[in-house]
C-alpha cells in the first residue's frame, strides 16, 4: 500500500511528536509512525525534566535568565564540540517552541523545578537555582482507551500515586527533613483524592509524553503503531519517503516535504555500542526503550548520512538488577553524606556528587588507564542507611536479599572484611575510608571538592553541616554496592545542522532528511547543561525541523523568505490513510 503526506516523521518520543505536532499546526499533512505498540518511546520512561533556557514558565517564575547569560553557560558547557550555529538555533527557537505550542495546545502546562542546578552552576552564566521545568500532574483517564498505549517507566509507582521531580528531591530527605515528611503527607494526600475521584494521575516522562498525545489527537495526526521503519526512498538524492512495516504489511509512505528521524538511538544494540564505544559495554545497564536500536541511524548512513558522537551516551552510574529488569539509575544516593566510590584498588577517582555523565566518563577513563572502576564500588554505612533512601528503599528497611544473592551488595561488619568480599587491599580501603572521614569532619573534600558545586549539594542532606554532602563513615555493617555505566540512552547520532537538516560526509544537506532527539547528534556535546537537557533539545530540534519544511517548497533543501504568520490547523489527510493508522 502507498500513502503521501507533507511530512512523515519516525518515532514517538518528544522529538517526533513535538516535529508532528508543529507540523500539524502549521497546516502540513503529517503521520507519525512508532515501530512500537506503545507510543512515548524513552521520554515516556524519563523524569520528563526539560531544559530550555528562557521559556515562558521559567519567565513566569522570575528567574533571572537572558539569552546572553544561556549563550554563554552552553558555550562552556559544549565549547566547540558542536557548530556555534547549532547550539545558537537551540537557544533563539526554545523559547518560541512553548510559546508557540502553548498558544495552540490546551494540554500544554508545565512547572518550575525551584532549585534544581544546572548541572555547572559555577560556569560562566551557569543558574545554582536552575532553569529546568517538568509537565505538570496530568490525570490519565485523558487518554481514554489510549493509557493502555503508553510506554512504561522503569520503575512504576502503585496506582494513584504521582510523584513529580521536586517531590522526589524532598522524599529522599524523609527521615531527615520536615521538608521530607510534609512531602510525604501531601503526595498521600493528593493521591487518596485521586483514589477518591477515581483519577489516574501521570507525572514525570508519562505526564509529558501524554500531553503530547493528546495535542496530537486533537490536532487529527494520525500516528501508527506497530510500524517498523525498514528503508529511506530517494530520488535523484532527495529523500521522498519511508518503506516501512504496518502491523506486519509492507507499506510506503511519501512525504512532499520531508522525512524526521526521531527514532532514538541504539543502547539496545550490542554490536553497534561495541563498534563505537570502548570499554565494557552491556544492554542490560541501559534505562532507554528497548526499541533503541540504532535503526534510524543506520537509515541515514544507508544514504550517505555523516554521524558524530557515536563513542558517548547519557550515562549515568547505575545499579543492576537482581531479577533482570532496567537497572537503578543513581541520581540521588551520590550526593547524600556518608557514602564514597572507590576503584578496584580502593581509592576513590572522582567526586561521587558530579553530574552523572561526568562521573562515568572518569569510569571509562580510569578502565581505559588500568585503574579498573568498571564496576566501581560505591561504599557505606549503617548511618546512610538508616538515613537515607536507597533503590527506592526507605531508609532502616532490609535491603532486598536478592541483590546480596546476585553478588551486586556486599555486607560486612568491618572495611576489613568488605576489602576481602571485593578483592580490594584492606589497607588501601582503610586508608582512603580514614581520609575521607577526616574531610568530612572538617567539611572541605582536598581531593575532589565534593560539594563545592551547589549542583552537589541540590540532593545533599540540609542538616549536615557544614557540608550536606559530606559524612564520616564510622558505624557497621559497611555496604558495598557494584555500580555499573548505565545510561539513560545514547548520544551519538545523525549529524545535523541549525535547521535539523541532516549533512552528509562532506557536509552537504541530504534534502528532505531532518533528525532531532537521540537520533541526531546531541547539541549538548560530550557534556550536560542540566536536567532536561536530552529533552529539551529534542522538542526543540523537531520544532526547527518541521518549520523548515513549512517554510521550504517541497523538496527544497533550503526555504523560501519566512512567512509572517504562521498557519494553522489541524493536518490535512485523506480518508485512506486515516483508517489505515487505526490501531
Amino acid at each position: 500500500m502507498e500513502f503521501e503526506f507533507d511530512v512523515v516523521v519516525v518515532g514517538s518520543g518528544a522529538a517526533g511528536m513535538t516535529a508532528a505536532l508543529t507540523a500539524a499546526y502549521r497546516g502540513l499533512s503529517v503521520t507519525l509512525i512508532e515501530k512500537s505498540r506503545l507510543f512515548g518511546g524513552s521520554t515516556a520512561r524519563s523524569g520528563g525534566g526539560v531544559w530550555v533556557p528562557n521559556n515562558p514558565v521559567l519567565q513566569a517564575a522570575g528567574v533571572p535568565d537572558s539569552p546572553t547569560m544561556a549563550k554563554t553557560y552552553l558555550k562552556a558547557v559544549v565549547g566547540d564540540r558542536v557548530p556555534e550555529a547549532k547550539q545558537r538555533a537551540f537557544l533563539d527557537h526554545g523559547p518560541e517552541m512553548f510559546s508557540y505550542i502553548g498558544a495552540r495546545s490546551k494540554h500544554w502546562e508545565f512547572v518550575y523545578d525551584r532549585g534544581y542546578s544546572d548541572y555547572h552552576p559555577e560556569f560562566p552564566g551557569g543558574l545554582a537555582q536552575g532553569r529546568s521545568i517538568e509537565p505538570a500532574v496530568i490525570d490519565g483517564r485523558l487518554l481514554g482507551g489510549d493509557l493502555h498505549k503508553i510506554n512504561q517507566p522503569t520503575m512504576s509507582a502503585p496506582k494513584g500515586i504521582a510523584i513529580t521531580v521536586s517531590d522526589f528531591h524532598d522524599l529522599n530527605m524523609i527521615a531527615r527533613t520536615w521538608a521530607g515528611k510534609k512531602t510525604a503527607v501531601k503526595v498521600g494526600a493528593r493521591t487518596a483524592l485521586a483514589l477518591a475521584k477515581g483519577a489516574l494521575p501521570l507525572s514525570l516522562g508519562k505526564a509529558l509524553a501524554a500531553r503530547l498525545w493528546l495535542s496530537l489527537r486533537d490536532a487529527g495526526v494520525p500516528v501508527w503503531l506497530n510500524t517498523p521503519l525498514t528503508e529511506l526512498i530517494t530520488e535523484n538524492g532527495v529523500v521522498v519517503g519511508v518503506r516501512a512495516e504496518h502491523e506486519g504489511r509492507p507499506v510506503v509512505i511519501k512525504a512532499k516535504r520531508g522525512v524526521v528521524l526521531a527514532a532514538g538511538g541504539f543502547e539496545h544494540n550490542l554490536e553497534m555500542r561495541k563498534k563505537y564505544i570502548s570499554g565494557p559495554q552491556s544492554t542490560e545497564w541501559t534505562v532507554g526503550a528497548i526499541e533503541n536500536v540504532g535503526e534510524g541511524i543506520v537509515a541515514g548512513q544507508n544514504i550517505g548520512a555523516a554521524v558524530d558522537l557515536m563513542d558517548d551516551a547519557w550515562w549515568g552510574p547505575s545499579v543492576r538488577s537482581p531479577e533482570g529488569r532496567p537497572p537503578f539509575f543513581c541520581l540521588a544516593e551520590r550526593s547524600q553524606p556518608g557514602a564514597i566510590m572507590v576503584n578496584n584498588n580502593g581509592e576513590r577517582f572522582v567526586n561521587e556528587s558530579a553530574p552523572y555523565v561526568n562521573v562515568v566518563h572518569k569510569m571509562y577513563e580510569d578502565e581505559a588507564n588500568g585503574t579498573g572502576s568498571i564496576p566501581a564500588h560505591f561504599i557505606f554505612d549503617q548511618n546512610f542507611r538508616d538515613r537515607y533512601l536507597f533503590l527506592g528503599n526507605f531508609p532502616k528497611r532490609p535491603l532486598p536479599q536478592a541483590y546480596f544473592d546476585k553478588g551486586i551488595i556486599k555486607q560486612a561488619d568491618t572495611l576489613a572484611e568488605l576489602a576481602g568480599k571485593l578483592g580490594i587491599p584492606a589497607g588501601k580501603l582503610a586508608a582512603t575510608v580514614q581520609r575521607f572521614n577526616g574531610f568530612a569532619e572538617a567539611g572541605r573534600d582536598e581531593d575532589f571538592l565534593r560539594g563545592d558545586s551547589a549542583y552537589d549539594r541540590y540532593y545533599g542532606d540540609p542538616t549536615v553541616k557544614p557540608n550536606p554532602t559530606l559524612a564520616p563513615l564510622t558505624r557497621g555493617p559497611f555496604y558495598a554496592v557494584e555500580m555499573v555505566p548505565g545510561d539513560l540512552g545514547t548520544k551519538g547520532g545523525l549529524v545535523t545542522d541549525e535547521h535539523s537538516r541532516v549533512l552528509d560526509e562532506s557536509g552537504a544537506v541530504i534534502a528532505g532528511l531532518y533528525a532531532a532527539g537521540n537520533n541526531s547528534a546531541a547539541v549538548m556535546g560530550n557534556d550536560y547543561a542540566g536536567a532536561g537537557a536530552t529533552i529539551g533539545p529534542a522538542m526543540v530540534f523537531g520544532y526547527i525541523a518541521a518549520n523548515h519544511m513549512a517554510d521550504a517548497e517541497p523538496g527544497e533543501a533550503v526555504p523560501a523568505p519566512a512567512k509572517k504568520t504562521a498557519r494553522r490547523g489541524a493536518a490535512q489527510h485523506n480518508a485512506a490513510s486515516t483508517a489505515a493508522a487505526q490501531d
